[in-house]
C-alpha cells in the first residue's frame, strides 16, 4: 500500500524538494501551500504523515497542528521551522507534533526522519512486545489507555503530547528494564544522532512534571544513575 505525505509548505522550492524525497521513498506526495487549505486537504482522509511547515499564510502550523489533533485518529506530523529556540520546539511538541527539524535541513536527514516515524506507527500498531496493542495498562494509580493514546494519574486525565505518549508506552511496556537515552532515542524516535541526548532529558522531565505526585522523587519514570532510566516494576 503506497503511503500518502501531505506537505503543507508555502517556499515552493521547499515544498518541492520534500515532495521528490517523498517520491524517493516511494511514498506519494500531495502538496498545500496554505494552513487552511492543507488542514482542509487533510480532513478529506487519506494522508499517512503530514510534514508541516510553521510560518504558513491562512492559519500558522501551530494552529494547523492543534487542529489535527483535534480531529479523531492519529497520523504522525513532523514540523519544519526555520525558527531553532528552544521555545518554539517546544510549543511545536506541546501542539501535538512528533517530531521537527530546523531549516536548511539535509534531504538525508529528513527521509530518516520520515522513516522513523513510519517504524513507530507500524511497531505501535504491531503492538509492543509482551503487549497487545489494546492492553491497558494500570499500575499503582496509573492508567494508559493504547488505543485511544490516553493517559490517567489517579483518575485525572494527563495531556501527552504524541512524543510523550510513546516514551511512556514504551516504559510500560519493558517494566524494570533500563534503557540509556542512546537506546531511548533508537526504540522512541527511530533515530540516534550525536548532540540529541539532551532531547530525551527534556522530554523524561516533561513527562515526569505530567505524570509524577513529585517530579523531583519520581514513582513511576526513576533514574538510574550513570545509566539512563527505567519504569516502575
Amino acid at each position: 500500500m503506497t503511503r500518502t505525505v501531505l506537505i503543507i509548505e508555502d517556499n515552493p522550492g521547499i515544498g518541492e524538494l520534500v515532495s521528490m524525497q517523498v517520491r524517493d521513498l516511494d511514498m506519494q506526495p500531495v502538496l498545500a501551500d496554505r494552513g487552511d487549505s492543507g488542514l482542509e486537504r487533510f480532513r478529506q482522509g487519506g494522508i499517512d504523515l503530514v510534514v508541516l511547515d510553521l510560518m504558513l499564510p491562512g492559519l500558522d502550523g501551530l494552529s494547523v497542528c492543534r487542529e489535527i489533533r483535534a480531529i479523531p485518529g492519529y497520523v504522525p506530523v513532523l514540523m519544519l521551522t526555520a525558527k531553532s529556540t528552544e521555545l518554539d520546539r517546544v510549543l511545536g511538541l506541546e501542539m501535538g507534533a512528533d517530531d521537527y527539524l530546523i531549516k536548511p535541513f539535509s534531504v538525508a536527514e529528513l527521509a530518516a526522519r520520515i522513516k522513523a516515524l513510519f517504524r513507530r506507527v507500524d511497531a505501535f500498531a504491531a503492538g509492543s512486545p509482551g503487549h497487545s496493542k489494546a492492553e491497558d495498562v494500570d499500575l499503582e494509580g496509573l492508567k494508559i489507555d493504547p488505543v485511544r493514546r490516553r493517559v490517567f494519574v489517579h483518575g485525572t486525565e494527563a495531556e501527552l503530547t504524541a512524543r510523550e505518549f510513546d516514551l511512556l508506552w514504551h516504559f510500560a511496556c519493558h517494566r524494570g528494564r533500563v534503557f540509556s537515552r542512546a537506546q531511548l532515542l533508537d526504540a522512541v524516535w527511530g533515530y540516534n544522532h550525536d548532540g540529541y541526548e539532551h532531547t530525551v532529558n527534556t522530554h523524561i522531565n516533561r513527562l515526569r512534571n505530567k505524570i509524577e505526585t513529585n517530579a523531583a522523587e519520581p514513582r513511576y519514570v526513576q533514574t538510574v544513575w550513570g545509566v539512563g532510566y527505567r519504569f516502575l516494576d
